[in-house]
């Protein structure tokens, strides 16, 4: 805008609501023909997250960490069959009842399957790579079909700009003044279409698809700290795996962890 003003724009020349009507009504219907509402409702529920700040920072994790670090204590001391009265009814275990109910699901399917006695480490290892894949893959979804419809913005500022042009054509033989503002308002659909795609929902996309590697990666953290305790690691152990996995930009530092278990 404040490029436009210095080689004296009129900001009004801009204002086009038809333009917007056919771009936004096209890309409307792109996205809702080519989704079914599952997809719809997580592009709704990203967007709302992209102009605020993350919620996987280093408080998160390390309140995570020391929840982990009450479930390993307690299994160490009495095994795993200590928890089975937990993990049974979670929403009503004092162990679990502060815990975000995704993570929560998360550690107690695995940690049901861990007192089964079947599986082996590799095996509960692996099974809680799958169930990441699985959520890793539709969280994607969302991202890439509002991908799909920032693409396809450009092509509908150039159908916006040549039904422009189709009235800039009914209008020839009238007043060079009416001629001149049907051609910028049919150029104007094209300038809407672009910045839409490069300036607005591809960032918005990009957004929500670092949202979610973000996500994967709290994930990938709770899910070393598991194994290594499935493993054989003491509780303190198995936390210093799951750090040593935590993103560099929000890891907490060894002290900060103790202190967070310890208590202090």
């Amino acid at each position: 805008m404040g490029g436009y003003l210095m080689e004296h724009g009129n900001l009004k020349v801009l204002l086009q609501p038809a333009e917007l009507l056919i771009i936004g009504g096209a890309a409307a219907g792109t996205i809702l023909i080519g989704n079914p509402p599952s997809i719809l409702t997580g592009i709704l529920g990203g967007m709302k997250g992209v102009f605020g700040s993350s919620p996987f920072g280093k408080t998160r994790y390390l309140e995570t960490l020391k929840q982990i670090y009450a479930v390993l204590q307690k299994a160490r001391k009495g095994g795993l069959t200590e928890l089975e009265t937990d993990v049974e009814n979670p929403s009503k275990s004092e162990l679990f009842a502060k815990w975000d109910h995704h993570v929560r699901d998360f550690v107690c399917d695995t940690l049901r399957m861990a007192m089964s006695g079947g599986p082996t480490p590799f095996d509960l290892d692996q099974m809680m790579e799958l169930d990441m894949e699985i959520h890793e893959h539709y969280a994607q979804l969302p991202v890439k079909a509002l991908n799909t419809v920032a693409d396809s913005l450009p092509g509908l500022g150039i159908v916006a700009a040549v039904l422009g042009v189709v009235v800039t054509m009914g209008s020839l033989g009238g007043p060079p003044e009416e001629i001149g503002h049907k051609v910028a308002a049919a150029l104007v659909g094209t300038f809407l279409g672009i910045l839409l795609c490069y300036g607005l929902l591809g960032p918005m996309a990009a957004k929500m698809g670092k949202a979610a590697e973000e996500e994967h990666h709290f994930y990938h953290a709770v899910r070393v700290a598991l194994t290594s305790f499935f493993k054989g690691s003491a509780p303190p152990v198995a936390l210093e795996f799951a750090r040593r996995a935590v993103p560099a930009h929000v890891r907490p530092t060894f002290q900060e962890l103790e202190k967070a278990y310890k208590g202090k």
